[in-house]
């Protein structure tokens, strides 16, 4: 009997499992169902709308179609108010994004880029670029406020660079002052990145100085300490100088296109030191005459000088743009256009060794080529008793002609004009040597009563020998 009871228990226990698993099964199904239909619409809602935190150009998108993004993005008003910092500097006319229908492929493809199964509540920011953009924010708006930022910095304090200069032998580095003016440049780039937001908020950027750790300004050091050490060689004549930085640049700066400028007032002053020993210009020669006596005769139209303040600005050039080594240039003197004469002459104290040579008290002339007399003869120079001596000193010739006029006056005659075969000026007053057929008196003593208006007479037969040893340039030294 117990047995019995026990069969129909398991039997009965087994019917309700099998009961049981089969609502089970039903269950999971329905369930299975439910999840897929679920997925269905998050997938179709997910193709179809934004996630929650996206942005096109700065409008919020999110749970938006592209259709209502759309429609929000044309209907987009943008105030164009500008902020540096919490000052409002620009309160701009409104405009609006500039979207329009034709637009719409385009978010629906910012859409598609951005689908995912599950929504993705990260922020994210995409820009558009309008089809139909307004030039009042990209064009006048900016305009408005690079003016502004400029009328803005007038009243505000610039920063003041560091700077480095020489002064007095010393290389002096000076801070860089921050100030209060605005980084227009920096400020103005910052506009440009916000193209969509409706007020637009520029952090507050202000120049900055250099400093005194600045490339800039090491880099400028470096130019000043190879400037004192650099030396020029400064040739003049046959004599070189070294002109070492250091001793003659005392002051100096350097441009912010690396260039050196320079106080030359010491190189002013070695220049014209060097002028005043080795120029002749005004000064006496010291000259062997033909009998071998030592004279001093001072230098009139013959001799040189250094133009110093163009020689000066050569130098300083040659300094600034570290040129190693330079010849003088600016010669002048007492020429008829302020030309110099005898520059490259050194030997026999800078007459050299090819010259004429006038005696007035002995009436005579002898002309040197190359050390080696060629040609001597008597002559006749000025009129003494009037005061019409040809006049002394070291002198050149100006030119040479054959024939030709000589027209001038002289004391107690009218302006006279008489042909010569010769003529060879050394005067810048019209002394020079010429043949006188005209003159019978050739005595030593006919210059003290009869001489010359200021020429050197020379006679006919001899004229011609005496022309054609005379040559342009040659010094003429009378005494």
């Amino acid at each position: 009997m117990e047995n019995a009871i026990q069969e129909s228990r398991v039997e009965m226990n087994t019917r309700n499992s099998f009961k049981r698993f089969k609502n089970w099964k039903f269950i999971t199904a329905g369930i299975l169902i439910v999840i897929a239909l679920i997925c269905a619409a998050m997938s179709f809602y997910q193709t179809t709308h934004f996630n929650p935190k996206v942005k096109i150009n700065g409008i919020e998108v999110g749970g938006l179609t592209a259709e209502r993004a759309l429609e929000k993005l044309e209907t987009t008003v943008l105030s164009n108010v500008v902020y540096v910092g919490e000052q409002q500097i620009i309160d701009g006319k409104d405009t609006q994004l500039g979207f329009a229908e034709n637009d719409l492929p385009e978010v629906k493809k910012l859409l598609k880029s951005q689908w995912t199964f599950f929504p993705k509540f990260g922020t994210k920011e995409y820009s558009l670029t309008p089809s139909k953009q307004d030039s009042y924010r990209s064009v006048s708006l900016k305009e408005e406020l690079e003016q502004k930022l400029v009328s803005m910095n007038q009243n505000l304090k610039a920063p003041t660079d560091a700077q480095v200069k020489l002064e007095q032998g010393e290389i002096v580095v000076t801070k860089g002052i921050s100030g209060e003016q605005y980084d227009i440049e920096g400020l103005l780039k910052n506009y440009q990145s916000q193209k969509f937001s409706s007020e637009i908020h520029l952090k507050p950027a202000l120049l900055q100085p250099l400093t005194e750790e600045s490339t800039t300004i090491l880099n400028e050091k470096k130019k000043l300490e190879a400037l004192l050490q650099h030396t020029v060689e400064y040739k003049v004549q046959h004599k070189v100088h070294s002109l070492k930085g250091s001793d003659f640049i005392k002051n100096a700066s350097v441009t912010k296109d690396m260039n050196v400028t320079i106080d030359p007032s010491d190189l002013k002053n070695k220049i014209a030191e060097i002028n005043k020993s080795q120029s002749t210009l005004g000064k006496n020669f010291t000259f062997k005459t033909h009998s071998g006596s030592d004279i001093s005769v001072k230098g009139e139209g013959y001799g040189w000088a250094l133009d110093v303040e163009k020689e000066t600005a050569l130098v300083q050039a040659a300094f600034e743009i570290g040129e190693k080594s330079i010849s003088a240039s600016n010669i002048h003197g007492n020429g008829w256009s302020n030309e110099g004469y005898g520059y490259e002459t050194t030997t026999n104290n800078g007459i050299g060794d090819t010259y004429a040579e006038v005696s007035i008290a002995e009436q005579r002339i002898w002309i040197y080529k190359n050390g080696q007399l060629v040609l001597t003869t008597n002559v006749v120079t000025g009129k003494h008793s009037t005061g019409e001596d040809t006049s002394k000193g070291v002198w050149y010739i100006l030119f040479k002609r054959t024939p030709y006029t000589l027209k001038g006056s002289a004391v107690g005659k009218a302006d006279y004009s008489v042909e010569v075969d010769y003529w060879a000026p050394f005067t810048n007053s019209g002394q020079g040597f010429h043949d006188a057929g005209w003159r019978t008196n050739w005595n030593s003593n006919a210059y003290l009563t009869q001489g010359s208006g200021g020429c050197v007479n020379v006679s006919p037969s001899v004229m011609k020998a005496v022309y054609d040893n005379l040559n342009v340039y040659d010094p003429v030294v009378v005494y």
